[in-house]
């Protein structure tokens, strides 16, 4: 049952929204007793960033990140990496798109992992902290929390992509009926505000469409799987359908490619749902 609690880069992998439409319907598909466990580690949360439910708790890196970009950066500069994989559009490296991948040190904390690393690598850090016993609980709480943010990242597909622009930050888009902004905030937030009036509304009718098979088939791969596969809908989607450039680089988007892109969205949204679902309960059963 669907719980109904309510180079610089400058925009988020989904806003607010998606990222709680994500935790909504991981949430959906917890087994009873890890959703149990999930709500214990998150009740531990002093922070005071978010909510200390799923869905506002996978909006917690993102203010963690934000909460000292003007005064100290130390959370900023140590976190804001980890939550892309800038994955070249005319040759994708993976390695190179994750800093050589470095190894974290053992004994090492993936919090207190290098700074220069990927949304990839940090998944799969934190997935292993969640799942051993021995992890310190505040070390615990923050792989959970990462958890609930990255694998919704990593289905973004302008934050597993790049086309010299930032992620789409460089290109100035206007839709009918959306106001000007970057190529990267339509795919974070307008083209998931089309899909409902709330995030409960959207994760509702999300999981309402998807099937036993799509789910079984949704449940597996690697996070690098997930990241070349948002990688490919950045590629045919997000980047292939763009209208020629206007002036001053500005790119006006027709009603058929909002349409396409809202596809799009509601479908990764779906695939970082189950897939956040999938990696909880294996951590935690």
């Amino acid at each position: 049952m669907l719980c109904l609690c309510g180079v610089h880069r400058s925009a988020f992998a989904w806003g607010d929204e998606g990222h709680e439409v994500v935790g909504l319907i991981a949430d959906h598909y917890l087994d009873p007793a890890v959703r149990s466990r999930v709500q214990a580690i998150l009740a531990t949360d002093a922070t005071q960033l978010t909510a200390n439910d799923i869905a506002h708790e996978a909006t917690w890196a993102d203010k963690y990140r934000d909460s000292d970009r003007n005064t100290t950066k130390q959370r900023y500069t140590q976190t804001h990496n980890w939550h892309f994989v800038d994955l070249e559009i005319g040759s994708p490296d993976l390695s190179a798109a994750c800093f050589g991948q470095p190894r974290l040190p053992p004994a090492t904390p993936a919090s207190s992992g290098a700074a220069n690393d990927c949304v990839v690598d940090k998944i799969l850090e934190f997935s292993t902290e969640l799942k051993n016993p021995s992890t310190d609980p505040p070390e615990r709480l923050l792989a959970l929390e990462f958890l609930l943010h990255f694998v919704g990242d990593v289905h973004q597909p302008l934050h597993a992509s790049d086309d010299h622009d930032q992620g789409g930050n460089l290109k100035l888009v206007t839709a009918p009926g959306i106001h000007s902004n970057n190529l990267h905030h339509y795919w974070d937030t307008e083209f998931v505000a089309k899909l409902g009036t709330s995030d409960v509304e959207i994760a509702q009718r999300l999981i309402n469409g998807i099937s036993d098979t799509q789910r079984a088939q949704w449940s597996g791969g690697t996070p690098a799987d997930w990241a070349m596969e948002s990688f490919s809908a950045a590629k045919d989607h997000a980047y292939g359908l763009l209208p020629s450039a206007g002036a001053r680089n500005h790119y006006q988007l027709s009603a058929a490619y909002v349409d396409d892109a809202t596809t799009v969205v509601a479908e990764q949204l779906s695939k970082a749902g189950v897939r956040l679902a999938m990696v909880l309960n294996r951590a935690l059963q």
